[in-house]
Formats: C-alpha cells, sequence, structure tokens
C-alpha cells in the first residue's frame, strides 16, 4: 500500500482532527499537537540539576536523558510531529475521614485506583494503530506515560493544553490539573495547536503558602528533596527527621499545592476515568491497620497500584511518620510491636521516631526497653537520638 501524503496542509488538518476524535472515544480527555521543538523550560531544567534540586532521582541528570530532553530527534529519530494526552483521575477534595477518632493518612488522588503506567499504554498503542490504519502504513513512533527523558509538562503547554504554574503544575483553564499526561512522537506531520503562551496565576501564592515543606521555588519548580511526594516515593532511605513532622498524614505522595488552586477550587471534575476510582480501603487510610501489612498482604493489596513502587518498607516508613504525627496515644502499642518485630529496619527506625513524638511514659518505656535489644546501627541511632531529647 503506498503511503498517503501529507504534505498538504488540508491532508494533514483531516488526519489531526480524526486522531483527535478517536484520542477522545479512547477516553483522554486532553489533545494537543506540537513540533519536536527544544522545549523553553529546558534551561531552567539544566539549572535545576545543576542546584541538587532533584534529590537522589540521578536517572534524571545523566548525559544521555539531559540531551534526550533537549534534542527530541535523539528520543526518534524521524519525529515530526508530538501528539499530547491528557486524563483526569479524582478529585482529591472529595475524600474526608469519618470523625471517629482513628488516626487516618491520605495518599495522592492519582493514585487511588490503577496504576496509569499499566493503563494508559494500551490506550497509546491503539491510538497508534488508528494512526497507521488512517495512513495506510506504519509510521515511526514512540509513546510514554511519565516514562521517558522529555519535559512533558512543557511538550504539553507547547501544544496548548495550559500553563505551568507556580506549583510546576501542568494546569488547564477550564479543568484545573487534577490529571495525568502521555505522549505519542510520530513520524509524520500533524496540524500543530497554538502554544499556550498565557499565564493565569497572576499575583496567587496559595500554592506557595499552603506548602508545609516550603518546597515550591521562585522559578516554578520544585526542591525535589523537601516535597512530600519525592520523601513518600522517590526516596528510598530514611526520610530527614527536620521534614517528618512537616509531612503531616501523607503516606504516598501528596495534593496539597493542587487542593488549594482556585483552578482546582472552580473547575477540576469531581471524578475522572473509571480505571482511577478509589480501591476498596481508599482513599481514607485506617492507618494502624496498614502497619500491620505483611509483605503478601501489602503485595495483595496494592497490585497493580501506583503504592506498589515505594515497596511495603517504604510504605510503612511513611505510615509510621503519619502515625507519629496524629498526636493519638492509642497508636503507641502498634508503633511499639512495628519497633519490636518488624522486619525492615527502615520501619523500625521510624517507629521509634513517632514514639517519640509522645510525651507518654510507655513510649519511653518501649525505646528504651528496643535499645537493648535492637541490633541495627541505624535503628539504634534513631532511639539515641529520641530517648538524647
Amino acid at each position: 500500500m503506498s503511503p498517503l501524503p501529507l504534505s498538504s496542509a488540508p491532508i494533514a488538518l483531516k488526519l489531526t482532527n480524526k486522531i483527535k476524535q478517536e484520542a477522545r472515544r479512547l477516553g483522554f480527555d486532553f489533545v494537543g499537537v506540537t513540533k519536536p521543538d527544544l522545549p523553553p523550560g529546558y534551561p531552567v531544567y539544566e539549572g535545576w540539576l545543576k542546584a541538587g534540586h532533584h534529590g537522589e532521582m540521578n536517572y534524571l541528570a545523566t548525559d544521555r536523558a539531559r540531551q534526550r530532553r533537549a534534542d527530541l530527534h535523539q528520543v526518534l529519530l524521524e519525529v515530526e510531529s508530538i501528539l499530547v494526552l491528557g486524563i483526569h483521575h479524582d478529585n482529591p477534595q472529595q475524600a474526608q475521614p469519618p470523625d471517629d477518632g482513628k488516626a487516618y493518612g491520605r495518599m495522592a488522588a492519582y493514585a487511588w485506583g490503577d496504576d496509569y503506567h499499566d493503563v494508559l499504554p494500551e490506550r497509546l498503542k491503539a491510538l497508534v494503530a488508528f494512526i497507521e490504519t488512517e495512513v495506510g502504513h506504519a509510521v515511526p513512533n514512540r509513546w510514554y506515560t511519565d516514562t521517558g527523558p522529555i519535559l512533558e509538562r512543557d511538550l504539553a503547554s507547547m501544544a496548548g493544553i495550559g500553563w505551568i504554574g507556580k506549583n510546576s503544575m501542568l494546569i488547564n483553564p477550564q479543568a484545573g490539573s487534577y490529571f495525568m499526561l502521555a505522549e505519542i512522537f510520530l513520524g509524520i506531520q500533524l496540524e500543530i495547536d497554538t502554544p499556550f503562551e498565557s499565564d493565569h496565576c497572576g499575583s496567587c501564592t496559595r500554592c506557595i503558602d499552603a506548602c508545609p515543606t516550603d518546597c515550591i521555588l521562585p522559578n516554578r519548580t520544585l526542591d525535589a528533596r523537601r516535597c512530600i511526594s519525592y520523601l513518600t516515593i522517590e526516596l528510598k532511605g530514611t526520610i530527614p527527621i527536620e521534614l517528618r513532622s512537616q509531612m503531616g498524614d501523607w503516606v504516598f505522595g501528596c495534593d496539597i499545592c493542587q487542593e488549594v488552586c482556585p483552578w482546582n477550587l472552580r473547575f477540576a471534575p469531581a471524578t475522572g476515568d473509571e480505571h482511577f476510582t478509589p480501591r476498596s480501603g481508599l482513599p481514607v487510610i485506617d492507618l494502624q491497620s496498614e502497619l500491620q501489612l505483611t509483605p503478601q498482604e501489602f503485595n495483595r493489596k496494592f497490585k497493580g497500584s501506583p503504592v506498589k513502587r515505594t515497596k511495603r518498607r517504604g510504605y510503612l516508613r511513611n505510615v509510621t511518620v503519619a502515625l507519629g504525627n496524629s498526636s493519638d496515644p492509642s497508636v503507641i502499642p502498634p508503633l511499639t510491636e512495628a519497633l519490636e518485630n518488624d522486619p525492615e529496619p527502615l520501619v523500625r527506625g521510624n517507629a521509634a521516631w513517632a514514639l517519640g513524638q509522645f510525651d507518654d511514659p510507655s513510649a519511653q518505656q518501649s525505646l528504651t526497653s528496643a535499645l537493648k535489644t535492637e541490633q541495627d546501627p541505624s535503628v539504634q541511632e534513631e532511639i539515641r537520638a529520641v530517648l538524647n531529647r
């Protein structure tokens, strides 16, 4: 079959409109097209890396990763157009814990349902198949959903979907920022959308003011080393002591800077794609019950969920910190149990810190007793730090 010519504007426009219609049929709420030009935010990204604001995410700073973000033809040599897509998840404003005196935790709303890394690829593949059927031949392509070396928020803004807010999130003026992004690099010419160049944040600083760890920087980036999302997901070791008390009840990710954004308060839809609706036991999380999860129970509960990225030890590390911030003395016994018997030093160490947040003789006794039997140096250090205070 001979290739369909795409050099003429009417043909490219007709194909682009068909692709957008199919993308929406597949469930995508936003669709835009941009050129594979240098993203305007790339110099800011380089400065962000040089300042070390990426923390331990060293994969972002490799020479190859930086080169591919600067030159999108290194991602796909034949790329002529980039299709940028967005899909809604549920609005976190809908989640309210019961007023029953128990300690509850929160996780970012995008993680309430299935992992978008598992859900979206099938739709991206289906859209590529549709494009190839329409043009009558194979099309060079590469697709990502938060998985590739590209500045996807820049690309989305270039494709007309929204602007990058002061909290670094992409914001759409009709729908806020509660959505995930995906991209398809294509070796064909499509009709390019007008970039979104206006800034609708104005003088508003609600996200900056609300951030408990002061991680939002003046240039619309974040110091990841202070961001609750980074601390609860990307950071694999112990959370810096000086930040633990500022993390509140978040156990996976954080939505604070989005929850206070006027564009979300006014325009974000209540629910998103059905695959991202809350699983059983979410979004309100019984922290004491979570602390008792065995490795097998954790794997069953979070199979196919973004939470699996933290592994049990990272997740329960976060749970112990949230329990320490709960001001609920009824959590002392389960924290003591974790300190004495959890198989992971990371969990035991953070349980020790959490017990140290309570001015209670039983917590003090648990720490003193544990120090006599604990063999791991890192946990011993955590216990001594609490007792010395």
